[in-house]
């Protein structure tokens, strides 16, 4: 049977068709809001994944270009890979989904969104959180938990819920807020210096219409859903974990209790060592279920250590951040470079301006284009002392890199007043928690030594959460180590100014935050984010005022939009021999604004003088240095702009009569000449006789 169920959110309705397509998958389902449609699979694995000590899941976002009306570039016509917007998206599903199923659960599941049509006011990417909640809800995997999702704006001081096109043009925050109908599961955030208090209540705000989605959601879940399947649950077995934990705990709690890093790893090494020892023959096939046991038991010296004992595992106070230190211009043949260190923590980022040209193309279903602003992130296996092979980024770094971009867009110059495209590039050199906001730090350093100007420094900062087993009990923790979110409950980052935030990231491994903890963790990012801003202004208060030598020079004019065809010629021979002649960048937008780029400020300035001679009107009165082109018996015909000539009839050739052109000029000859008419067709008249006497008036003068 096809079941349809309706609901209206944001004054627009929001459909479900479950039981229409995909017959075979656990739950297959069409969900709608306006003409935005994403079709949801949902399905799992009927056995436990063997020899694995993780859950399983693979949420993709699967974007398709007819649901635009594109037809994909290149040659292959075919969409590729996933493109990065795709897998930030299916990070945002992830998320809050994750904590929410059984633990132990070791299962595949797998839920797919794929993307078949989009009405640009309706973001699909919110109604894919929505849609994927409902489709595990339905079906008989072992999750019963709705989550909803909404978009929310600020326009005009007002909080809107799921902004569209227009709306979202003039907000000034962009906000996505997951939530079950208790507890905030999942935000992210971008926004133009938004107020701690305003964040938090546009928090609220979405918080309270994600719980009119999760009651959508519950009522479908009771009138259509499957009987769930009883789930296996990976346990550790109670003889062996009893026997590890009477033999070990005391050495894990002295080991954990030591303040140093590399120390405290050295001592658990060694605790691991003998736990080997002692039960290697014993249980020669329970590894797993051993190191489960020393996990847990390190899990439970940490997280009572920080909320009973109220002590950090580096015996920092809860507020306080780690010793930085910050330095810039390191490289010297870079643009401009930034490097960032905060306790064991560091990252260096290296800026590179380059021509408007040097824009990225996207090739996606949103409105977006092109961008001139790029953030990359790398996270390599020496940041953590690892041996791994380097491949191209995962998920994780392009999730890292785009939180860094978000938290400084707001702050990057318009092209109007600083004509470069930038990049960004965040090489983690040493990562003891949150390397995404030492890049930010690190970023903002480079951009100020790379001389460009920002609206204002950035700095980041993650908050960390440990909570007693019935939540009663919370603390908030500043700067959180590596250990403390492992072992803890949440990752909040926040990133902004002296003014206020930029971007927000923050998950979490419970069942979601109150609204208390959302407050405080705002609270104590906003301190941590003034001293870090402090600091790093005591290394370089503003950005630098003159650009590398080796960044390009990009200067600008603008033309006569109908002059463009000019200036590129037919088939583009008149730019790029430009471009030939002078080696520099020309980028011209279709609004008459052209942009030329080139390390070499004569170059810049020679195609620059091109330009203007191609785009620039003959004017009457106007003396020109032209060059004759051809001879008539009535005349000299003389090319006074490029593509631009009149002509100089006989009679006003010289003072003197002229019996023949060429006993005054030639061929290839350069005389001035002046402008004394221009009729109704656009023909030019010029005198050779009126410029000279021009100029001999000017000399006598």
């Amino acid at each position: 049977m096809v079941h349809t169920l309706k609901t209206s959110v944001a004054g627009r309705e929001m459909k479900v068709e479950y039981g229409k397509v995909g017959m075979l998958s656990d739950c297959a389902l069409f969900i709608s809001y306006g003409d935005t449609v994403v079709m949801v699979n949902a399905n799992a694995s009927k056995e436990p994944r063997e020899g694995v000590d993780f859950f399983p899941l693979s949420v993709e976002y699967v974007e398709r270009l007819y649901s635009v009306g594109k037809i994909p570039g290149g040659f292959i016509k075919r969409e590729g890979k996933p493109t990065d917007t795709s897998i930030l998206h299916a990070r945002a599903i992830d998320r809050p989904l994750r904590p929410l199923f059984p633990k132990g659960y070791r299962n595949d599941v797998q839920i797919v969104n794929t993307i078949v049509s989009v009405e640009q006011d309706n973001l699909p990417e919110i109604l894919a959180i929505n849609g994927s909640s409902l489709a595990l809800c339905l079906s008989s995997i072992p999750f019963a938990t709705p989550v909803g999702a909404v978009s929310v704006g600020l326009v005009d001081g007002e909080f809107v819920c799921n902004p569209t096109v227009e709306e979202r043009e003039k907000s000034t925050m962009s906000l996505t807020v997951c939530a079950t109908k208790d507890r905030v599961m999942m935000v992210e955030s971008g926004g133009e210096e938004i107020p701690e208090d305003v964040m938090y209540d546009g928090i609220i705000f979405g918080f309270e219409e994600c719980k009119k989605i999760v009651a959508f959601q519950e009522k479908a879940m009771k009138e259509f859903g499957k009987e769930k399947v009883e789930p296996k649950l990976y346990k550790v077995d109670e003889e062996i974990e009893k026997e590890v934990r009477e033999f070990a705990f005391d050495m894990v709690k002295e080991a954990m209790y030591i303040i140093d890093k590399d120390e405290r790893n050295e001592a658990m090494d060694k605790v691991k060592e003998k736990i080997e020892e002692e039960f290697g023959e014993k249980y020669p096939d329970a590894g797993a279920d051993i190191s489960d046991v020393v996990y847990k038991m390190q899990k439970e010296v940490v997280r009572n250590m920080l909320l009973n004992e109220h002590r950090r595992p580096d015996g920092r106070a809860f507020d306080e951040v780690r010793p930085i230190s910050c330095d810039v211009s390191l490289l010297p043949r870079t643009h401009g470079t930034g490097l960032f260190t905060r306790g064991l923590t560091q990252v260096m980022t290296v800026a590179t301006l380059g021509a408007v040209g040097d824009s990225q193309t996207l090739d996606g279903i949103a409105e977006e284009e092109s961008k001139t602003y790029m953030h990359h992130y790398n996270f390599p296996a020496y940041s953590v002392g690892d041996t791994r092979p380097l491949r191209g980024p995962g998920r994780r770094e392009i999730g890292h890199g785009a939180l860094a971009e978000r938290a400084l867009e707001p702050l990057i110059p318009s092209q109007e007043d600083f004509p470069y495209t930038i990049r960004l590039v965040s090489e983690v050199l040493s990562s003891n928690g949150s390397t995404s906001q030492a890049s930010v730090c690190g970023s903002t350093l480079a951009l100020l030594d790379a001389g460009v100007p920002i609206k204002r420094p950035a700095a980041g900062i993650a908050i960390g959460l440990i909570t007693s087993e019935d939540l009663s009990k919370e603390e908030i923790l500043t700067d959180i180590q590596g250990l403390e979110d492992f072992f803890g409950d949440m990752d909040f980052k926040v990133a902004g100014t002296e003014v206020g935030i930029t971007a927000i990231q923050f998950d979490t491994k419970i069942h979601g935050l109150s609204e208390k903890c959302i407050k405080n963790a705002l609270t104590a990012a906003k301190k941590a984010r003034m001293k870090i801003l402090g600091i790093m202004g005591e290394c370089i208060s503003g950005p630098k005022e003159e650009l590398s030598k080796y960044a390009p020079r990009t200067e600008t004019i603008s033309i006569d939009p109908e002059k463009i065809r000019d200036v590129i010629g037919a088939g583009g021979k008149v730019i790029n021999k430009i471009i030939a002649e002078t080696n520099v960048k020309i980028e011209i937008k279709d609004d008459g604004k052209v942009f030329v780029s080139s390390s070499d400020a004569e170059g810049v300035k020679k195609a620059l003088a091109i330009i203007e001679s191609l785009t620039k009107d003959v004017k009457i009165g106007e003396i020109y240095l032209g060059k004759v082109t051809k001879t008539t018996n009535f005349g000299a015909f003389v090319e006074v702009l490029p593509g631009k000539e009149g002509l100089v009839h006989i009679s006003k050739l010289d003072f003197k009569r002229v019996n023949k052109v060429e006993d005054v000029v030639s061929v290839g000859d350069e005389i001035l000449v002046k402008v004394t008419d221009i009729d109704n067709h656009g023909r030019v008249n010029l005198s050779r006789k009126d410029a000279i006497a021009k100029k001999e008036e000017e000399k006598e003068d």
